[in-house]
């Protein structure tokens, strides 16, 4: 049986904080075989460093995928270019650096990941993921592969859940990323395929979507867009999702869920 933990978003320094210290602990009692993390919001809710990225290799991160914020840090865009295990949304602009998806061999099996973003309500014209998703499973579903992971970016829900359907039996897991709140939805399909909107965040946990409240609550009272600070400190969530996968039927035999909270300090 295959063991795959994906970590929801990534936001700040408090998030990373938060892998450093949570993600140790899960790999000694989950034995996970791959960890997976959303790496949108990891440089300080804006895309990703070099640096950033090193740190959550370093705490056992082993692959990561993006989303609309992929590249808000302009100076590391070689990144994406790189052997630096970092995805892209496969959707974005061809002209775009890096890829959407990885072919990653583990334990003599080989894991097929993609990165997709949503249409509905994003702020860009990102191609259709439907399309998309289709074109890279005709050339590489039936390479030997042992599960199939897919991470939707997507802002509404019916956007993921349709994902789902579409890509039922075809899949191992329809994971939903973007609004930074853990949906209670998990679940398994009658040919095992699972599912759950969105696996939420790892940030600042006190907050509005893993930023200080003040700033928001003014926002909202005035229409005056205030900054979103991201606190450094204080009490953190980690939200991850915990795979069964089996490595011959390409099926998911369970999901859990996970909720751990932390004083970063």
């Amino acid at each position: 049986m295959l063991s795959i933990l994906f970590i929801g978003e990534i936001n700040g320094k408090i998030g990373r904080e938060t892998v450093k210290k949570i993600l140790p602990e899960l790999k000694r009692d989950l034995k996970p075989d791959l960890v997976i993390a959303n790496a949108d919001n990891l440089a300080h809710g804006n895309g990703v460093s070099k640096s950033t990225i090193k740190e959550m290799l370093d705490a056992g991160v082993d692959w990561f995928t993006g989303g609309d914020h992929c590249f808000g840090n302009t100076a590391h865009l070689n990144l994406y270019n790189s052997d630096s295990h970092l995805l892209r949304p496969a959707n974005f602009s061809e002209s775009a650096p890096g890829r959407g998806q990885a072919v990653i061999e583990i334990n003599g099996h080989k894991i097929l990941l993609i990165s997709l973003i949503g249409q509905v309500f994003m702020s860009m014209d990102f191609n259709n993921p439907f399309s998309k998703v289709d074109e890279i499973l005709s050339n590489l579903a039936n390479n030997n592969i042992s599960a199939i992971i897919v991470d939707i970016h997507a802002e509404a829900t019916s956007e993921k859940i349709g994902m789902f359907h579409y890509l039922d039996g075809r899949v191992s897991a329809i994971l939903g990323t973007h609004t930074h709140v853990m949906t209670n939805d998990a679940q398994i399909s009658k040919i095992g395929t699972a599912l759950i909107t969105d696996v939420g965040m790892t940030g600042f946990a006190d907050g509005v979507l893993g930023v200080e409240k003040e700033g928001i609550i003014k926002t909202f009272l005035t229409q005056i867009k205030y900054p979103h600070i991201i606190p450094e400190t204080g009490r953190a969530i980690l939200n991850a999702v915990l795979l069964s996968i089996d490595p011959k039927t390409k099926k998911t035999v369970a999901i859990k869920p996970i909720t751990k909270y932390i004083n970063i300090k």
